[in-house]
C-alpha cells in the first residue's frame, strides 16, 4: 500500500493534506496513492452545496458545520474558489469565513483552486473527497464556486446537491434555463427573513409538477443562516437523501452512472496528459503556435492523428 495511504488510515492529518495536494498537483504516484486509497473508503455522506454568488453558501456550510459538530459528527469542507487571473491561486475567501472551526480537530477544510477547468470544481475534487473518505470523516461538504451553468459538474462527485436560492434575487429564471434545477436534491431558500420566500417556494413547487421526478422529490427547506435557523431541516433533508440513495434502485442506478462517468473522466485525463507531453517535446508543432492565422481544426485533427500513428506503431 502506498505510504501515504496507510498513514491516512491511521488518521494522520498531515499525510491527508499531504495526499490531497498530490492529487492537485497532478504527480505521477496519484493514479496508484487513489486506488489505495479507494480500497480504504469509508462511505462517508458528499454532500454539495450550490447556488449563485451572494445566496449565503459559505454562511450556511459554517452554520451546518457548527450543528454537525453538535452532532459528533466528524466534516471534512472542500470549498472550490474560483482561480485568480494572475497568480493561478485560489481566493480562499471561504476559509476566511470559517475561521471559527479551524482549532476543532473534528473539522478539516481545505480550499482548491478551480485552475481553469470547467464545471466549477477544481478537477481533483473527487479526489480530495475520496481522501478526505478514506481518513474517517463522516461528511464531507463541498462548496462550489457559484457560477451559474458549469455548476453541473457538482452532481458527478457528491451524493447529494443542496442547491441554496435566495427571495427576490432574480436568480431563478437563470437557474430554470441553465439546467442547474435538474441536479438539485435539495433546495434550500436561505435568507428567508427577506420578502418573497412564499413566491420562491410556489415557483419551485410549480417546478416539481413540471418535471414531475421519478423516485426522490426535492424538498424545500428554508434557513436564515445569519440567525442559526433551519440547519436541523437541512440536515435532516440531507440524511433522507442518503438512505434513498442507498436503499432503492434508482439510488443504485445513480451510483453506476456516476462511476462511468468517473471511469471515463480518468480515461480522457490520461490520455491529455500523454498527448500533451508529446505536444509539448515537439519543436516542430510548437513553432505553429507562433501563426495567429494558423487552422486550428486542421493542427488538432492532423496531430491527435500522429498521436494515434504513434501510439499503434508502439503497441505493434
Amino acid at each position: 500500500m502506498h505510504p501515504l495511504a496507510e498513514r491516512i488510515q491511521k488518521q494522520d492529518m498531515r499525510a491527508l493534506a499531504r495526499a490531497i495536494t498530490v492529487v492537485e498537483s497532478d504527480e505521477q504516484q496519484k493514479l496508484e496513492l487513489m486506488s489505495d486509497i479507494f480500497s480504504i473508503k469509508k462511505q462517508a455522506h458528499h454532500i454539495g452545496i450550490t447556488g449563485s454568488p451572494g445566496a449565503g453558501k459559505s454562511s450556511l456550510i459554517n452554520r451546518l458545520l457548527t450543528f454537525l459538530r453538535s452532532q459528533n459528527l466528524t466534516v471534512a469542507v472542500i470549498a472550490v474558489d474560483p482561480t485568480s487571473p494572475f497568480s493561478g491561486g485560489s481566493l480562499l475567501g471561504d476559509r476566511t469565513r470559517m475561521n471559527q472551526h479551524f482549532t476543532d480537530p473534528g473539522i478539516f477544510i481545505r480550499s482548491m483552486a478551480t485552475r481553469g477547468s470547467l464545471g466549477g470544481l477544481a478537477r481533483a475534487t473527487k479526489d480530495a473527497i475520496r481522501v478526505c473518505d478514506a481518513y474517517g470523516f463522516d461528511v464531507i461538504l463541498v462548496e462550489t464556486v457559484g457560477v451559474g451553468q458549469s455548476e453541473l459538474d457538482i452532481m458527478k462527485v457528491v451524493d447529494t446537491t443542496g442547491l441554496v436560492l435566495t427571495p427576490n434575487s432574480g436568480d431563478v429564471l437563470q437557474i430554470f434555463k441553465a439546467g442547474i434545477m435538474e441536479i438539485a436534491d435539495l433546495f434550500i431558500i436561505n435568507k428567508a427573513d427577506l420578502p418573497g420566500v412564499e413566491k420562491l417556494k410556489t415557483t419551485l413547487e410549480e417546478y416539481m409538477m413540471i418535471v414531475n421526478p421519478k423516485g426522490w422529490e426535492p424538498p424545500i427547506v428554508s434557513t436564515i443562516s445569519t440567525e442559526n435557523q433551519g440547519m436541523e431541516d437541512v440536515w435532516q433533508a440531507m440524511a433522507d437523501h442518503h438512505t434513498y440513495l442507498y436503499q432503492t434502485s434508482q439510488g443504485e442506478d445513480r451510483r453506476k452512472q456516476q462511476l462511468k462517468l468517473e471511469v471515463y473522466e480518468l480515461i480522457r485525463e490520461e490520455i491529455w496528459r500523454d498527448v500533451q507531453g508529446k505536444l509539448e517535446r515537439d519543436d516542430q508543432k510548437q513553432t505553429a503556435f507562433q501563426n495567429p492565422e494558423a487552422d486550428p481544426y486542421e493542427l488538432a485533427r492532423s496531430w491527435f492523428q500522429d498521436w494515434m500513428r504513434r501510439e499503434n506503431d508502439d503497441a505493434e
